[in-house]
């Protein structure tokens, strides 16, 4: 069933990626993020009142939220703040970079969480798992060079850089997860809400200190619909995400392996909607991630 929910999670992912370059097309990334992180706890904030203010009704619901200790909350707190850091990064090199190639470098994630199986959770990758890994790298190179063609040099371009730093610490933070609900035992949904309310705040004093004295001279902010579809496809992906997680016996590595099937959306979404080029030399490199990627699933 983990396996169904992580798929499911990675179709909501791919919409999640799309409406955030439609929003972010010519325009400031710290409001967009800031108002679609409203929208995403609005969202769920009505569940949240209604655990705690009539937990008769909602107890025994697949929506009961169960509080969570003061450690429960420091904790996450503190992936709050690793994601806003990881999310400002991937913004911004989401706005200045073709979907079709940010994508595919944000799909480069399973193997950053790999090593962190390996280092952290003890996890012995097998002969497959390596080959997926060496696919995944080649597929890499041959993307880099379609990119250049497109004026994007990988190792001069520092949005790839961003790009690579924000998929770095979102695999740190999935690794984060595993430990708050497999080994501290955390309830999904808890973690999901606290962390949808605390991403607020925090984008909040961002916004403030970095864009609003500033904003004349930057990037003016534009309201467009697709902004309230970033937080709710995001609360729906990260809900089937955390739910898959709390299986016994789910692994994170392969979960976040099955997420990144997400850049078939953005692939076709970039040639149907954001007209970009070279989509059929990108699909080949695309196909050898995604190749890799299923490698790494079929290992387990």
């Amino acid at each position: 069933m983990w396996i169904v929910l992580g798929i499911a999670s990675a179709i909501f992912l791919g919409m999640y990626d799309v409406s955030k370059k439609h929003a972010l097309q010519h325009n400031a990334v710290l409001p967009v993020l800031f108002f679609s992180s409203i929208f995403g706890a609005a969202a769920i904030l009505p569940f949240l009142l209604l655990s705690q203010l009539a937990p008769d009704v909602m107890l025994g619901s697949k929506f009961y939220i169960p509080s969570l200790s003061l450690a429960g909350h420091l904790n996450v707190l503190a992936k709050s703040a690793l994601i806003t850091i990881a999310w400002l990064m991937s913004f911004c090199a989401l706005r200045n970079l073709p979907i079709s190639v940010m994508s595919p470098i944000s799909a480069f994630g399973p193997v950053w969480t790999l090593l962190g199986a390996i280092l952290l959770f003890h996890e012995n990758p097998s002969l497959v798992q390596f080959l997926g890994i060496t696919v995944i790298m080649v597929s890499y190179v041959w993307l880099s060079i379609v990119g250049k063609n497109e004026g994007i040099i990988f190792y001069k371009n520092k949005w790839i850089l961003y790009a690579l730093i924000a998929t770095i610490l979102g695999a740190a933070s999935a690794m984060y997860d595993k430990q708050m609900i497999q080994r501290w035992e955390y309830s999904p949904l808890s973690l999901q809400t606290w962390f949808t309310i605390y991403i607020v705040p925090l984008m909040g004093i961002v916004m403030l200190v970095f864009w609003w004295p500033r904003r004349k001279i930057f990037t003016p902010f534009r309201w467009r619909w697709s902004i309230i579809l970033i937080g709710v496809m995001l609360l729906v992906a990260d809900y089937l995400y955390f739910n898959a997680l709390s299986y016994k016996g789910s692994l994170v590595g392969m979960l976040i392996t099955i997420r990144c099937s997400y850049i078939v959306i953005s692939l076709v979404a970039g040639g149907i909607i954001f007209k970009e080029a070279q989509l059929s030399r990108k699909a080949f490199a695309i196909c050898g991630i995604l190749m890799g990627v299923f490698l790494i699933f079929l290992s387990k």
